[in-house]
C-alpha cells in the first residue's frame, strides 16, 4: 500500500476519459489499497475543470458534468483523504513560488504534499508519491525531494 498525492490534473483523469485515465482509475480503485490524498482546493479545481469541459465546443453534456461532479464529491467524502489548507501551507507555497516555476494553486498542492510527506517520514513511513500531469509542477516536486509520477506516461 502506498500513499499517493494527486493534484487536480491527475484527479480529473479518474472521471473524464483522457490520456492516463486508465492508470489513474487503477491506482485510485479502492481495491488497490492505496491512500489517496489531495488538498481541499482540489474540490474547486476539479469542479471548474468539469464545467470547462462541458462548456467547450463538442464537449460533454451538462448532465455528464453534473454526474461527474456528484461522483467526485461522493468519492472525496468516502475514499480520499482531504488535506486542509493551513496558514503554514500557504506560507510554504509562497516560498515555493519564489524558488520554483509554479502557479499559485500548484504551489499550494506542492506545499500540502510536502507537509503530508514530512508527517509520513516522521512516523518512519515511506514517502508519498506526488502525481500530476504538469511538467513544471513535477519538476518542482522532484527538486523538493518527492517521488513523482505523470499519468500521461501511462496511456
Amino acid at each position: 500500500m502506498s500513499v499517493l498525492y494527486l493534484d487536480s490534473s491527475a484527479v480529473v483523469k479518474r472521471y473524464s476519459p483522457e490520456l492516463g485515465s486508465a492508470w489513474v482509475k487503477a491506482i485510485t480503485d479502492v481495491r488497490a489499497g492505496h491512500t489517496i490524498m489531495f488538498s481541499e482546493i482540489t474540490l474547486a479545481e476539479v469542479a471548474a475543470a468539469f464545467a470547462a469541459k462541458s462548456r467547450a465546443p463538442q464537449g460533454p453534456s451538462v448532465r455528464w458534468r453534473d454526474l461527474a461532479l456528484k461522483r467526485f464529491l461522493t468519492d472525496s467524502a468516502d475514499q480520499y483523504q482531504l488535506l486542509g489548507v493551513q496558514r503554514e501551507t500557504i506560507d510554504l507555497a509562497v516560498k515555493l513560488t519564489q524558488r520554483r516555476k509554479l502557479r499559485g494553486c500548484d504551489a499550494i498542492h506542492l506545499a500540502a504534499a510536502l507537509a503530508a510527506n514530512e508527517e509520513l517520514l516522521s512516523k518512519n513511513l515511506l514517502p508519498l508519491t506526488f502525481i500530476a500531469a504538469d511538467d513544471d509542477l513535477l519538476k518542482a516536486a522532484q527538486a523538493e525531494g518527492l517521488p513523482t509520477e505523470n499519468p500521461n506516461l501511462h496511456p
